[in-house]
């Protein structure tokens, strides 16, 4: 995070004092420090970077339909059949084949959104967004199972202030969670988080910070978990943008740096990465109507010799 910080004193829109009080940056323009930007929301600070190098990838067929009955609520089907990785006390990957059928509902408006799905494997999920005032909102995520012990509920409450944003988190388990961000300049952000999980007796806290300009977006994570966590995107273009990541766990000694890429063509968008795992992947959504797109999944693990392709399509806004 040290280096964030440095980088953003370094930068363009570094401000010098002036003798009168007044901070302005080196373009001439005045920064008002009780006017500052409100912060992304703590969990979203790595976002950009997310959107290339955590693409959803799947692997077999996939068909998703969305039908919208009025202009609030709409239905939803999805067909998945393909394989899914089981846990193996061997290196070796084990698949088997899986497949299900997704019935799901959706009702939107200005202040609530309630999303609902239910599986032919008998889980159940549900979610639901409602904004109690222009700053206050609750969010309630839930995923009901046919296995004992894996069902779970989390109720969030995001507040939005003027240059910050808090969240407080409360969970099955006997799980509790708190995290706020503030910003402390136009372009560097600084937050903290904790968090208590009673049944295990665990508990933990961590620190961020994100420095985000019109060109550049860089973020630095550590945890007392053991985690450090580093990402970098650069915005080459409008349709073009690349980022990195480095991933760090002090506990295990394990460390793991991948390369993504953005790109924005005409009637298509191209998402990818590969990272020091020797694992290479590429998602291509091809628009080849209003409504309606082509989609493509590759993940290549050279080490495992882990081969995963998938295509499907999506029908409906």
């Amino acid at each position: 995070m040290g280096g964030v910080i440095s980088y953003a004193a370094g930068s363009k829109k570094s401000s010098y004092l002036l003798g009168d009080g007044d901070d302005i940056d080196k373009k001439g323009d005045k920064i008002d420090w009780l006017d500052l930007p409100c912060p992304v929301k703590y969990e979203e600070i790595q976002r950009e970077a997310l959107v290339s190098l955590k693409p959803e990838l799947f692997e077999g067929l996939r068909f998703d339909f969305t039908k919208p009955l009025s202009q609030k609520f709409s239905l939803s089907h999805s067909v998945f059949m393909g394989a899914v990785e089981v846990p193996a006390q061997s290196p070796q990957t084990i698949k088997v084949s899986a497949s299900h059928y997704e019935f799901g509902a959706n009702l939107i408006d200005n202040r609530m959104m309630l999303i609902g799905r239910i599986l032919t494997d008998g889980r159940m999920t549900a979610r639901l967004k409602y904004d109690l005032t222009d700053n206050f909102t609750v969010k309630v995520n839930a995923q009901l199972t046919n296995e004992p012990h894996f069902s779970q509920g989390m109720f969030h409450f995001d507040y939005k202030g003027k240059d910050y944003q808090a969240q407080v988190q409360l969970g099955n388990n006997a799980f509790y969670g708190l995290n706020y961000i503030q910003s402390v300049t136009p372009t560097l952000a600084l937050g903290g988080e904790a968090f208590w999980l009673g049944h295990q007796r665990k508990s933990g806290v961590g620190f961020a910070a994100r420095y985000n300009t019109d060109k550049v977006i860089a973020t630095g994570q550590i945890a007392s978990t053991g985690m450090v966590s580093l990402t970098y995107v650069q915005r080459v273009s409008e349709k073009v943008s690349l980022a990195s990541d480095f991933m760090y766990n002090w506990m295990s000694k394990e460390a793991t740096t991948s390369v993504g890429y953005d790109y924005l063509l005409r009637t298509c968008r191209l998402r990818g990465r590969f990272d020091t795992n020797g694992c290479v992947a590429a998602y291509l959504e091809e628009r080849l109507n209003v409504g309606v797109n082509f989609l493509l999944s590759a993940e290549i693990d050279h080490w495992k010799k882990d081969y995963k392709f998938g295509f499907g399509m999506t029908v409906g806004e």
